[in-house]
């Protein structure tokens, strides 16, 4: 059956293809971006859009007209240095403005709210590696506590008003349309310098590891929650670990193959303060309920989207 669903952050990365996954499912889509990070070419011609802020006292107007009964949080502050340099920017967006789209999902009658966390962020430094759910977040920068935060909110939205919600804690998420923004953006920056035959700056000695998974896996999970894993949360990855140095010659493999006169050239900085040292998500519940049916490994991922 076919629903009304509005998506904060529809214009941006993440957001755009699961707009694009929505409408192909035959879904009425209401976009809500403020275009900051956002852009208009990654807008689906066959969903509406909103330029609004998720702080606005104009995001009442939206839900007024449109009375959505399913929503997805994607909107945020995406960049966990930005966070660092300036927390009370951060938490404008991603506490406040979270809050906000809240009140009003409350208020309309919204029958569910699924919102887009980070795994890749909230454990922080942790030593159980894959992460599962069960262990307790220590977050180590502001937009990891944010998110946290919000999750929290969700949890008290339910219990004293109904609103429904699944958590999705992302891992490091990449693909098409991927703005290089960040740690987030990693692979697109570094896709872009080896083509440029230009210098790759790694902070740190490389061997930190993240948990990389495909947009398009992303965006079928958040598909998925619209029927399943209510009032939980679940972590979206793929339960396996790539350190930084091994995905410059993954990238720089997928782009040009075994060439030996490809010279990789990279440059090691010091680590940023509130980056993890390793980080890989346990998804064996997400498995088990079904979020994450053949999903993508890297070596296909990068092919596809470089």
């Amino acid at each position: 059956m076919f629903k009304k669903i509005l998506v904060t952050g529809g214009a941006g990365f993440i957001g755009s293809h699961l707009v694009d996954a929505l409408v192909k499912e035959g879904h009425e889509v209401i976009v809500v971006d403020n275009l900051s990070t956002g852009k208009r070419s990654n807008l689906n011609s066959k969903a509406k859009f909103y330029e609004v802020d998720i702080g606005s006292s104009k995001l009442k107007d939206v839900f007024r007209k449109e009375k959505p009964e399913y929503v997805f949080h994607l909107a945020a502050q995406i960049n966990v240095r930005k966070s660092i340099v300036d927390p009370i920017e951060d938490a404008k967006t991603n506490i406040l403005g979270s809050l906000n789209l809240l009140e009003n999902c409350k208020n309309y009658k919204v029958k569910k709210i699924i919102f887009s966390s980070s795994g890749g962020a909230i454990y922080g430094d942790t030593k159980i590696i894959p992460t599962p759910e069960t262990v307790i977040p220590h977050p180590q920068s502001p937009y990891a506590i944010a998110k946290l935060a919000v999750e929290q909110y969700l949890d008290f939205y339910y219990k004293v008003y109904g609103l429904n919600y699944t958590i999705l804690r992302y891992a490091n998420v990449y693909g098409p349309r991927q703005d290089a923004c960040g740690e987030a953006g990693v692979i697109a920056i570094f896709s872009e310098k080896i083509r440029q035959n230009k210098p790759i700056t790694i902070n740190g000695n490389g061997r930190q590891t993240r948990d990389f998974i495909y947009v398009k896996d992303v965006a079928k999970a958040n598909i998925i929650a619209i029927t399943k894993g209510s009032n939980n949360l679940y972590n979206i990855g793929t339960g396996k670990e790539t350190n930084i140095n091994n995905l410059v010659k993954l990238i720089k493999f997928s782009i040009y193959g075994n060439k030996p006169n490809r010279i990789l050239r990279i440059k090691y900085k010091s680590k940023v303060n509130g980056e993890i040292s390793r980080s890989c998500l346990n998804i064996n519940k997400a498995n088990k309920d079904g979020f994450l049916n053949n999903s993508i490994n890297i070596f296909e991922g990068l092919k596809d989207m470089l």
